[in-house]
C-alpha cells in the first residue's frame, strides 16, 4: 500500500426527526428531514472525537488543512451534521464540498411509506418489487421511480474519480464524507472491492458513527456512534 494512502472517514448523519417519528417522512421530503436536538449533539460529539483522533493518532501522512477535505451529501441532515462537526474540526479541515452523488438511495413511489401502506397504495408496483427481491435479491431490486442499491453503488463509484483527481492535483489525502446508511455502505463496498453479498450482510451504520478506511485497510468504526430509535 502507498506510504501515503487516501483516508476516508465515513460519517453517518446524526439522529433525525424521521428516526424518532416515521410519520415525519409524510410531512417533509426525505432530503429536507432535519436533525433532532439529540442529533445535533451527536454530530458535535463526532466532530470532537475526530478532531482528537487527528491529533492523537499519527498515520504517517498526517491530516492537516492542506490535505483534508470535508464532503457532504446535499440532504439537510447531512449538511447539518457536517456543520456541527465543523464546530470542533475547525483548523483540521481545509475545504468543504457538497456532491449530489453522496445523497441517500432514492425510494421513488415508496418514499415515506410503511410496508402496509405501500402494498395498499401501489399494489402492482409493490408486487413487482417484491418479486425482484425474491428472485434476484434486495441489492438488485429497483424501487419504482427510484433506485436499487446497485444504482447507488454505481453513482458513488463515479464519485471516486473526483477523489482521485483531488489527490493527484491538490494533495487531498484525508476525506471526511458525511452521508447516509446505504450510501456509506456502497462506498465501502466499491472502495474495498467487496461483493453484493457483503453489502446485504452489512448492517446500516449507527447515527454519527465514523468508519475509517485507510487505503485498502478497513479500520472499522473508530467512533461507534449512536443506535437509532427506528430502523
Amino acid at each position: 500500500m502507498n506510504d501515503h494512502p487516501i483516508n476516508l472517514y465515513l460519517v453517518r448523519h446524526g439522529e433525525t426527526e424521521g428516526n424518532v417519528d416515521r410519520a415525519a417522512h409524510k410531512r417533509v421530503a426525505d432530503h429536507a428531514i432535519q436533525l433532532t436536538e439529540n442529533g445535533i449533539d451527536q454530530a458535535r460529539q463526532a466532530g470532537q472525537f475526530l478532531a482528537e483522533y487527528f491529533q492523537n493518532n499519527p498515520m504517517g501522512d498526517l491530516a492537516s488543512p492542506i490535505n483534508t477535505r470535508l464532503w457532504t451529501s446535499p440532504y439537510e441532515r447531512a449538511r447539518e451534521t457536517a456543520h456541527h462537526m465543523s464546530e470542533f474540526l475547525g483548523d483540521h479541515v481545509g475545504s468543504t464540498r457538497e456532491d449530489i452523488r453522496l445523497a441517500e438511495q432514492q425510494f421513488g413511489l415508496f418514499d415515506g411509506l410503511e410496508t402496509g401502506e405501500i402494498a395498499n397504495q401501489f399494489p402492482n408496483e409493490y408486487e413487482h418489487y417484491e418479486k425482484c427481491k425474491a428472485f434476484g435479491g434486495r441489492f438488485w431490486a429497483r424501487m419504482p421511480g427510484g433506485e436499487s442499491r446497485f444504482d447507488v453503488a454505481l453513482r458513488v463509484h463515479d464519485f471516486f474519480g473526483t477523489i482521485q483527481r483531488d489527490a493527484e492535483k491538490h494533495g487531498i489525502r484525508h476525506l471526511i464524507i458525511v452521508g447516509h446508511g446505504v450510501t456509506n455502505r456502497a462506498i465501502i463496498m466499491r472502495w474495498l472491492h467487496l461483493t453484493p453479498e457483503w453489502f446485504e450482510a452489512e448492517e446500516n451504520p449507527p447515527n454519527a458513527s465514523i468508519r475509517h478506511i485507510a487505503g485498502t485497510l478497513d479500520r472499522g468504526y473508530v467512533f461507534p456512534g449512536f443506535e437509532m430509535l427506528e430502523a
